[in-house]
């Protein structure tokens, strides 16, 4: 089951219209202020979820009257945010992929927070992307394999997520690497704004896990 997340960040109007004339989702989670790109392109969410601080009332109001529609409300003072509740309650409806809309914007810390996030669905077992029209944000372990002609765009950074990545094989990139060991205090930016020579690139690691960033101009 495919289930799409609203979230209350940046969402590109054009980019999210042309993305959702393609793609097709079981369940929609307009969270907060997501609700807002919802409501104004007239798509209904099957879930709405949040503490509702920064959506406008009179939006909720009108989820609220909708019969058909979930609501679950939160305290704004809780220890998750509305985000990361709502990939909770994808893993909950038994979701086997989910995609974040809204995901990244001027929030730094809700941006990390999300990223963060993203491993409640992998330890689960299910795939999980933060989209936006520059950036496809994922999760990766174990082998990883990349063609030119997919790729999100020509750049693939890839940052350390646990405290170590160890055995790391960059195969087919402009920077390769063999067997080497990522931490995340001493590498650095090593891993940032790489690039695919070949028809193919293959991401390698014994253990750990990274943050794959696609980046486009």
């Amino acid at each position: 089951m495919r289930t799409l997340i609203v979230s209350g960040g940046r969402i590109g109007r054009g980019f999210a219209l042309s993305f959702l004339e393609t793609e097709r989702f079981d369940r929609i989670i307009g969270v907060d202020n997501g609700l807002r790109f919802l409501y104004e392109n007239g798509i209904m969410p099957t879930h709405v979820v949040g503490d509702f601080d920064t959506a406008a009332p009179e939006l909720v109001d009108y989820y609220r009257s909708r019969d058909e529609i979930e609501i679950r409300t939160f305290n704004p003072v809780k220890d998750s945010t509305d985000t990361q509740i709502a990939i909770e309650l994808a893993l909950e409806l038994q979701s086997t992929e989910i995609v974040i809309l809204g995901g990244t914007g001027s929030r730094i810390d809700h941006v990390l927070g999300n990223i963060q996030s993203l491993m409640l669905a992998k330890t689960a077992g299910v795939s999980c992307m933060i989209l936006d029209e520059n950036n496809r944000i994922r999760l990766i372990d174990g082998e990883t394999v990349l063609t030119k002609e997919e790729q999100y765009g020509n750049y693939v950074s890839l940052i350390p997520l646990t405290t170590e990545v160890t055995g790391v094989d960059l195969i087919g990139f402009k920077y390769p690497l063999s067997n080497h060991t990522f931490t995340s205090t001493g590498s650095g930016s090593l891993g940032v704004s790489n690039e695919i020579l070949e028809d193919v690139g293959r991401i390698r690691m014994k253990s750990g896990v990274f943050v794959m960033v696609e980046a486009r101009d």
